[in-house]
């Protein structure tokens, strides 16, 4: 069995990256480490020490907070098959949102977004292109644009910076999500400033977020990491000596900016999000 280091490690240092991923990955340590010690009070021990990684995306949360009513290895297989079938789910969607010709703009590297805009591809056959933003500073985009690339999909690589320059071009954008939250979205650093320029254009945005990414919790934090992520590309370190570098890793998208949350459940509204999200909270 992967130790609980290596595997906080993997997850701290974005080797596992995305809310979903991240669930499923501590959630199959978890069933090994069941398997062996039992539900007892170490394991609440090695829980929180697995949600305190990343604390900002929610799925692992809710998923804990299942597995704390329900203390059964057959319940972590349930959340993970409700993780995947979630996502083949959402997928189905994308010929009610995506026409042929489309082409799409997307951020970061979400498992959701790209199953979403892969199957309009694969099982739908529209012709589309996707324009993937770089995401600075860790590049997620990379992996976004080689993903869809071997799909076969036509994909454009930009800057971050170059947004505005791209966005009149485009049909929509599509986004995962690491929470959604009462504020509204959370999800990867600079995604509120794509969404302003998409509503600055006139452009639809949209959201590819499971349910279990709905975020009631009082006690939420956008995570801040190291500023080594920023200053592994300043050449001359010696010269910002002085300088504060703050990198925080996510951002709020206000719900007024989006047009609608593609879930497992169907295409539904910023309202009806905000609805499902009070009653929960009450």
């Amino acid at each position: 069995m992967k130790s609980l280091h290596r595997t906080i490690a993997d997850i701290r240092k974005i080797k596992i990256q995305g809310a979903n991923e991240i669930a499923i990955h501590s959630l199959c340590f978890l069933k090994q480490y069941v398997k062996q010690h039992g539900f007892g009070k170490d394991f609440e021990i090695v829980a929180k020490k697995l949600e305190k990684v990343r604390p900002t995306a929610v799925v692992l949360h809710n998923c804990l907070e299942i597995l704390r009513k329900e203390k059964k290895s057959s319940t972590v297989d349930k959340l993970i098959r409700t993780i995947n079938s979630a996502r083949e789910k959402e997928s189905k969607y994308s010929d009610k949102i995506i026409r042929s010709q489309s082409v799409i703009m997307t951020y970061c590297h979400s498992g959701e977004a790209m199953s979403f805009i892969k199957h309009s591809w694969t099982r739908h056959k529209k012709k589309i292109s996707v324009i993937a933003c770089l995401t600075e500073p860790k590049q997620q985009g990379v992996l976004t644009a080689k993903d869809l690339s071997l799909e076969g999909i036509p994909v454009t690589l930009i800057d971050d910076n170059a947004i505005g320059y791209f966005i009149k071009g485009v049909d929509m954008v599509v986004v995962g999500a690491d929470a959604l939250r009462l504020e509204g979205l959370v999800n990867k650093i600079g995604t509120r400033l794509l969404a302003i320029a998409a509503s600055s254009a006139h452009k639809p945005f949209y959201i590819v977020a499971n349910s279990l990414k709905l975020d009631t919790r009082e006690n939420f934090k956008i995570e801040e990491r190291s500023s080594r992520e920023i200053l592994r590309k300043i050449i001359n370190k010696e010269k910002i000596n002085g300088i504060e570098i703050r990198n925080p890793a996510f951002d709020i998208t206000p719900w007024e900016l989006v047009t609608a949350v593609i879930t497992e459940r169907g295409i539904i509204s910023p309202e009806k999000i905000k609805k499902e999200l009070l009653y929960e909270k009450n």
